[in-house]
């Protein structure tokens, strides 16, 4: 993400002492930089906690300067950031960011009970359509037909069921105020991606309810493509899961 166009947000940000650890191809990093510019553009880097799930994301925190964080067991990131919210207060903006293991499989029980009690947080929700950190195993979002080490001989529907579309699940919840999905591998998408962690973002500084903002990455390694194919592997995870805004609301009565 080299144009000067999309370039928002302060590079002195970043912690360049951070070594980057993602493996090429993987959309992870311009996600951080998204994420990170939106919170810039808030002014909400000194009053935010992010609670990672455990994955290739969970160390997002040391990218960015100023930003506090909290690594959580896997799946529980939205029980960590209740009890972080709820014992920092109103003023303190608490993040969580999971991948689609962490969120949609062992921890699906967390978002919807956190979202349920209409906690005041915001998920960015990484889809990747595998487990990515822990060898590429199917998660509930791989897509039918998709080759994994639990699914050799490819995704069985009639076995494994449908990929499951987070992003317009919470939109049922009554206390999720934001629902969105977008993609960073065009300019086009990450603007609009950008600008959708920002709405998210003062709708939490604002503690008008849950928001959730799902983003799919490439993850070249777990769909066994080339680096140079991940763009074009976006492409295919965005024929089952359709990107724009799904909710946005305001505070529920």
């Amino acid at each position: 993400m080299t144009d000067k166009k999309v370039r928002h947000g302060n590079p002195a940000l970043f912690n360049a002492m951070m070594q980057p650890h993602f493996c090429p191809g993987c959309h992870y990093g311009t996600i951080l930089r998204c994420f990170a510019e939106a919170l810039e553009e808030t002014g909400v880097v000194q009053d935010s906690v992010l609670v990672t799930g455990i994955g290739c994301s969970m160390v997002s925190m040391h990218y960015i300067k100023g930003l506090e964080g909290v690594v959580a067991l896997h799946g529980r990131a939205p029980a960590v950031a209740t009890g972080v919210k709820r014992s920092l207060g109103k003023d303190k903006l608490v993040i969580t960011m999971q991948g689609d293991g962490d969120l949609s499989a062992i921890g699906m029980g967390e978002i919807m009970g956190a979202a349920n009690r209409f906690e005041k947080l915001m998920t960015i929700f990484l889809n990747n359509a595998n487990f990515g950190t822990t060898g590429g195993q199917a998660a509930p979002t791989s897509l039918p037909g998709q080759v994994t080490p639990t699914t050799p001989l490819g995704k069985d529907t009639d076995v494994a069921g449908f990929p499951i579309h987070m992003a317009e699940l919470m939109t049922n919840v009554k206390g999720v105020v934001y629902s969105f999905r977008g993609a960073v591998n065009t300019h086009k998408r990450y603007n609009q991606t950008r600008k959708a962690l920002v709405t998210a973002i003062l709708k939490n500084k604002e503690n008008a309810g849950y928001s959730f903002v799902e983003i799919l990455s490439a993850c070249p390694p777990g769909h066994h493509v080339k680096p140079k194919d991940s763009l074009a592997l976006v492409d295919k995870l965005i024929g089952e899961f359709p990107l724009g805004e799904f909710k946005n609301t305001d505070r529920p009565a």
